[in-house]
């Protein structure tokens, strides 16, 4: 018997009053967690109950015994690890999600949510200023991100040296060369392992975490065969960019395909007071990004652009006869991404564009932006701060003194509750590290933030 929506409702309502609770506690919360994982371990654990519970009962538990460690991600004052909350129309887009339930892989089945992500494709393509042939794949986060793109650059420099990779596997293939800059990102090395392609070898950076232009040259120059090389659109600490279009230009010269990890900065292109940070970026092979992150919508969403289709195809696709296929039209779903099961990861991200429009997600972008420096000038005006990065997106890298009172203004930060900014360690020093993302950060989280700032630092 197809369920009835009298079995769905008391739990919804329930969810929908703990989700609002939640939602209106964030502007004045303590950012931080009272309570640890081994402290809650008790309230989740025990013996599973012999029996059922009522569904409506068990969402009430749920939100009671999960509320004293929930960490306010989505406060205006949270700036660490580049985390964005969620924009409205992308939160209510994400439960229309759970509640059709549809497993977003074929055109044929699933034709609503296929058509879904052919648009916020497209969007994407126009507002990232991507090729607009290049295949868009909805994955799990950058990290699935730069494993997919990484595949079809794997694919396509293996078959242009004469190798069948599906047929012969890696085993004897021709080794291929993997150029990153020293400040890549660590996820770049975990696609890498899980693709059998080894450590990456390694060009210097410049102060803010740039590739080395001469070095790279240099590194290209010194080998011959299968190569892919990887930029950033956004250093993890400093938020600056390699030179893509001059790398490219360089790479272009060797043959090698180019892979962009923008995780966070990709989204400049979306604004044209940041547009010039990736100049020439529509020259690489295949990029990688988030949504979550300065987009703005609910876990898990990641993007992958790849400008040959018929290299992503090829590295992900799969056929079987019960895979029901489309009798026209562009590739299913599942020709661009690893999984066969995935959620509907689009549709949050059609909702938040259609709700941003064009000049919105500039906007959006130009805010963080902007909330970034005044961060930086604020924490940069306390005594004894210095900021050690020049600010050009989201990013901020601070520190008090020796390495020491580093970590103790950062400890005393997190103990205040306020703010969260994450520790970290850049250029062989601590720093205390910014990430602004979220899009409702307003001046007064910028203030308030700074003011807890103040007073970690005080003597």
């Amino acid at each position: 018997m197809t369920a009835r929506p009298e079995d769905y409702a008391p739990a919804l309502d329930h969810a929908v009053a703990h989700t609002l609770a939640w939602l209106s506690s964030l502007p004045d919360r303590p950012v931080r967690p009272r309570a640890d994982a081994d402290e809650l371990a008790a309230a989740f654990g025990g013996p599973l109950p012999d029996g059922p519970t009522d569904a409506a009962e068990v969402v009430d538990e749920l939100a009671r015994r999960a509320e004293p460690g929930l960490m306010a991600m989505p406060s205006g004052r949270f700036f660490g690890w580049v985390i964005g909350g969620t924009l409205p129309a992308a939160l209510a887009a994400d439960w229309l999600v759970s509640a059709w339930d549809q497993n977003a892989t074929l055109r044929y089945a699933t034709p609503a949510v296929a058509a879904i992500e052919e648009a916020a494709a497209r969007w994407v393509l126009d507002l990232l200023g991507l090729p607009g042939h290049a295949d868009v794949g909805f994955v799990t986060g950058a990290t699935m991100a730069n494993f997919t793109g990484l595949a079809a650059g794997r694919q396509h420099v293996l078959a242009e040296a004469g190798w069948d990779l599906d047929t012969l596997g890696l085993t004897g293939a021709p080794r291929v060369r993997v150029i990153a800059g020293a400040e890549r990102h660590a996820t770049l090395d975990q696609a890498l392992r899980y693709l059998g392609l080894g450590a990456p070898t390694l060009v210097p950076a410049d102060g803010e975490g740039r590739i080395r232009l001469d070095a790279l040259a240099d590194e290209l120059a010194r080998g011959a065969g299968p190569a892919i090389l990887c930029l950033q659109a956004g250093n993890i600490h400093s938020g600056a960019y390699d030179d893509i279009g001059a790398a490219c230009a360089l790479a272009r010269q060797h043959g090698a395909w180019v892979h962009v990890d923008g995780a966070f900065g990709l989204w400049a292109a979306a604004s044209p007071a940041t547009r010039h940070l990736l100049s020439g970026h529509e020259l690489a092979d295949s990029w990688a990004t988030d949504a979550h992150k300065t987009l703005n919508v609910p876990y898990d969403c990641g993007i992958v652009v790849v400008a040959r289709p018929a290299a992503l195809r090829a590295a992900m696709g799969t056929q079987a006869s019960y895979l029901v296929r489309a009798e026209a039209g562009p590739a299913d779903p599942q020709d661009k991404v690893p999984e066969l099961s995935r959620r509907a990861r689009s549709v949050p991200v059609w909702a938040a564009l259609r709700s941003l429009g064009r000049t919105g997600v500039a906007d959006l972008v130009d805010r963080l932006t902007r909330h970034a420096r005044a961060l930086a000038d604020g924490i940069g005006a306390i005594e004894g701060a210095t900021i050690r990065n020049d600010v050009v997106f989201t990013q901020v890298c601070a520190t008090f003194g020796d390495d020491a009172r580093t970590r103790e203004v950062t400890a005393r930060l997190l103990a205040d509750g306020t703010a969260w900014m994450s520790g970290s360690r850049w250029q062989d020093r601590d720093v205390l590290r910014v990430s602004v993302s979220n899009w409702s950060t307003d001046d007064a989280d910028v203030a308030a933030s700074i003011e807890a700032v103040r007073r970690a630092a005080a003597r």
